[in-house]
């Protein structure tokens, strides 16, 4: 297993898109979301295991997680990946083939996309350089989160063109707490 302190992250406001974000109007402001799920994996391609709550540690992740642990895909290409979430819209998209991008719909459980987080009624993709609040704890975007072939290739399901554009966001956790389903995020700045 990877001591956390020999893998690099890059600070999420400094990562090259949060940056050009930061201090940018604009964006969707005035929502409210909720948190829907919780998964964590202790090791790259482990299955993914649903939490009823979860400890989120600022710059390290949430316990027990790949990426908390540096035992991810991912771990030893210095990014932001403290946290991950996908909107459940975009799951529900991709159940209706909307875009119709493959030959049908493409069902894609909260377990199964790899991401730590699944969230409803939160703009992601208008989350680069914010900061923002899942229950007590506090994030700040650092990148969108780019559909890959591994995911595709460990589910032998056509992800990557669907997911494009609507794969989630790799946050930094600035203040830890406690996490659990039901819990409302909202944007700070």
């Amino acid at each position: 297993m990877t001591d956390k302190t020999s893998v690099k992250q890059i600070e999420p406001f400094a990562h090259p898109a949060a940056q050009a974000a930061i201090g940018v109007e604009g964006g969707t402001t005035g929502w409210k979301g909720e948190l829907l799920h919780i998964h964590i994996a202790p090791a790259a391609s482990y299955e993914m295991e649903e939490l009823s709550k979860a400890t989120c540690v600022a710059g390290r992740g949430i316990e027990g997680d790949r990426y908390f642990l540096g035992t991810g895909t991912y771990s030893p290409r210095p990014d932001v990946r403290e946290i991950t979430l996908i909107e459940q819209e975009a799951l529900d998209a991709l159940a209706r083939n909307d875009p119709p991008l493959q030959e049908g719909p493409v069902v894609l459980a909260p377990e199964e996309h790899r991401r730590n987080l699944t969230v409803r009624g939160v703009p992601l993709n208008h989350l680069v350089g914010r900061r923002f609040r899942v229950g007590e704890v506090i994030l700040r975007g650092g990148r969108l989160n780019f559909p890959c072939k591994y995911l595709e290739n460990l589910l032998d399901r056509p992800l990557f063109l669907p997911l494009y554009n609507r794969s989630g966001l790799n946050c930094g956790i600035e203040k830890g707490g406690t996490i659990q389903p039901g819990d409302v995020i909202e944007l700070l700045d």
